[in-house]
């Protein structure tokens, strides 16, 4: 059951806790897992496995990432199916889920037929069709090689914690990742969660297509996990200049976020990071 007055993302389950005053019966908050459908123009796409709320914004978000849309002008419209128009649920009841209908106009509605895969994929993965560093840096729009963005040293000791403040699922069940868009002076543009570090970082993306604000230049992206290739890709395809991570990045992410042109920050947590590429960027640091 769902908590009452909680969000769409967190569930009510009864378990065994064991401690040192024995075993007792409670109910404990989860995260919810739930798949979405995301069709294009009337045809399946992809099917993603999120935590439910902002399906909008997830689905504009990971077009973006795919290299189907790059501005408002190509997302005619973005709705979630009415139930009753869910056709094939019903060969997969236990997936039975959201569906968002995305009508995509220009080049971008061919590139979703050369593309589509229309496959099921768990919230641990990416599943980017864009699986080199090759195909990203020419498949973007935006050459963030070019963006100037200035970012006090200092700011990145701040995002983490801003970062997890707006962070109520993860309060209260522990088990969702979030991606939040600063501006250069550490203001909150907007946050996201999901059980998928790569959907909250789409959530993110998303809002901002569907706002008209794409590419995202001078901002910075704190994400809660590690830096993966797939975060360093999603941000090259908004054209956001900083991403920043309190974890570690991967080989494959410092790479590309080099031949991106993106300043790639890790273990940004209690006022310390690391910088792995493009440090230009960050205003004050000490050599």
């Amino acid at each position: 059951m769902t908590q009452p007055g909680s969000s769409p993302g967190v569930v009510v389950r009864t378990l065994q806790r064991f401690g040192a005053d024995g075993v007792a019966t409670v109910d404990d908050p989860v995260a919810v897992e739930a798949p979405l459908e995301i069709r294009v123009n009337g045809r399946g796409y992809a099917v993603t496995m999120r935590t439910p709320g902002h399906e909008l914004d997830l689905a504009a978000g990971f077009l973006v990432s795919e290299g189907v849309i790059g501005a408002a002008g190509d997302l005619t419209a973005v709705a979630l199916v009415a139930d009753e128009e869910q056709e094939g649920w019903e060969r997969h009841d236990e997936l039975a889920g959201d569906v968002v209908e995305a009508t995509v106009a220009g080049p971008g509605a061919l590139v979703a037929m050369d593309r589509q895969r229309h496959v099921y994929t768990t919230s641990s993965c990416g599943v980017c069709g864009l699986a080199s560093i090759d195909a990203v840096t020419t498949t973007s729009r935006f050459d963030v090689r070019t963006d100037h963005a200035s970012v006090p040293a200092a700011v990145f000791g701040t995002l983490p914690d801003t970062l997890r403040a707006a962070q109520a699922a993860f309060e209260s069940t522990g088990g969702l990742h979030a991606a939040g868009l600063f501006a250069a002076d550490g203001r909150v543009v907007v946050v996201r969660e999901d059980v998928g570090r790569h959907n909250a970082v789409d959530k993110v993306v998303g809002h901002a297509i569907r706002a008209g604000v794409l590419p995202l230049a001078g901002h910075v992206l704190q994400v809660s996990g590690r830096a993966s290739f797939e975060l360093v890709q999603k941000a090259a395809m908004a054209g956001i200049p900083v991403l920043a991570a309190v974890s570690a990045p991967s080989s494959l992410a410092v790479d590309l976020a080099e031949s991106a042109g993106i300043t790639l920050v890790g273990f940004s947590r209690g006022g310390s990071f690391n910088v792995y590429t493009h440090p230009a960027r960050i205003d004050g640091l000490s050599s």
